[in-house]
């Protein structure tokens, strides 16, 4: 498999260096390549997974990855693409939220056979000496090309903390200790990384007197001009337990369709022969095709089970058959004003967000629009099932039974 074609057909290139000869050591026999992924969250978000998915091409194609958890560069923060100074994570905080990355990545990558293996910065950085990291690392660091890069140009009006600037040479030096343990040749990340990722080229260079690679991924903006995997509930989360997999799957189903066929390449394994097909397809039923997204890309994230059951769940929601019982359904005690259902099931974010939606006609029961904000839902409203539909909008809903 010739990867580099693989990725560059399937939108995952933004910037490489020498594209020639990455494309020659690539071709000529496996190679060693890394990402790093700050847990600066509990979760990873669905724009994590351009990276990821890069990742699991190149594990196809017979490469070996590195999956770099920053357990030391967290406790520092990355200024790039950032306004202002990271929150300081309590190292308890980031031991947790490390142990979730680490778990969530190998849902996607094979990271304990040889293929792969996940990595934790704070192996090398934590017990650095600072002058000595100074004098051995530091001296092949210009302050005048550091200031020139974008991820600090942009901070320097709004002010760049001092611990701030140091991340370039941490990160840099990652690829340098990973290049000397395991003979990494390749780091990848996203398209704000580069200066990052050159300078670690850079420092290779000059202390190893080795050529290694860089390779960047496009950011991703929807076709509204709008982040890859921002919502009016937040980031699109990997963790069931901050995003159901129910609403991931409705993420997907819902995109716009301009995005589907490019989603479909960066999001699941299918063919472009196949993606092809789904594109001429979309022309007929796009909402075919977009049910078709959601379900792989819910299957790599979840699982095939919850995939098919939030595919159910969907379908009974949208009227399309499916089983009722995987739609997301709150259990309580009818009657209830609407807006409390409307913030306890998350449809709304607090009691004056759901009165602002019912007065803008956004909310349904049923098939009943409301208009009232002192709206009270009973069990009249219910089927036989003690069960009624609430809605918010055309794509979000809950079933709400009632619970005697």
């Amino acid at each position: 498999m010739d990867v580099l074609s693989v990725l560059q057909a399937r939108g995952f290139i933004a910037q490489s260096t020498d594209e020639d000869a990455l494309r020659s050591m690539l071709n000529e026999g496996p190679v060693t390549a890394y990402v790093g992924f700050d847990p600066t969250a509990s979760s990873l978000h669905v724009g994590s997974l351009v990276p990821i998915m890069a990742m699991a091409w190149l594990q196809r194609a017979g490469h070996k990855i590195i999956a770099l958890v920053g357990g030391g560069t967290s406790r520092v923060g990355d200024p790039s693409g950032k306004t202002e100074l990271r929150q300081m994570l309590a190292d308890e905080q980031i031991a947790t939220n490390q142990a979730a990355v680490g778990e969530q990545l190998g849902r996607f990558l094979s990271l304990d056979d040889g293929r792969g293996v996940l990595v934790n910065n704070a192996d090398w950085l934590l017990g650095l000496n600072y002058i000595d990291f100074l004098r051995d690392i530091g001296r092949h660091f210009s302050v005048n090309r550091m200031l020139a890069a974008e991820a600090y140009k942009q901070r320097l009006e709004r002010g760049l903390s001092f611990i701030e600037f140091n991340y370039q040479i941490l990160q840099a030096y990652d690829y340098l200790k990973l290049y000397q343990d395991r003979g990494c040749t390749l780091q990848m990340g996203g398209n704000d990384q580069w200066g990052n990722i050159v300078a670690g080229v850079d420092l290779v260079r000059r202390v190893e007197a080795q050529s290694v690679h860089a390779l960047t991924f496009p950011l991703l903006l929807t076709a509204t001009g709008e982040k890859m995997g921002k919502t009016a509930r937040g980031a699109t989360w990997l963790d069931s337990e901050r995003l159901s997999p129910y609403d991931y799957f409705q993420y997907f189903r819902n995109v716009h369709d301009d995005d589907v066929v490019r989603l479909l390449k960066l999001y699941t394994f299918l063919e472009l022969e196949e993606i092809a097909l789904l594109e001429q397809q979309a022309a007929q039923d796009i909402n075919a095709v977009k049910e078709r997204l959601a379900l792989e890309a819910t299957t790599l994230a979840h699982g095939e089970s919850a995939a098919q059951q939030a595919l159910e769940g969907a379908r009974a929601a949208f009227g399309g058959g499916g089983n009722a019982a995987n739609v997301p359904t709150l259990e309580t005690v009818l009657p209830k004003a609407v807006v409390d259902l409307l913030v306890e099931s998350e449809l709304c974010t607090s009691k004056s967000d759901a009165r602002r939606q019912i007065k803008g006609g956004a909310v349904k029961v049923n098939d009943t629009r409301l208009v009232d904000i002192a709206a009270v839902l009973d069990v009249d409203v219910c089927d036989a099932d003690g069960a009624a539909m609430l809605w918010r909008g055309k794509k979000r809903s809950v079933r709400v039974v009632h619970t005697p």
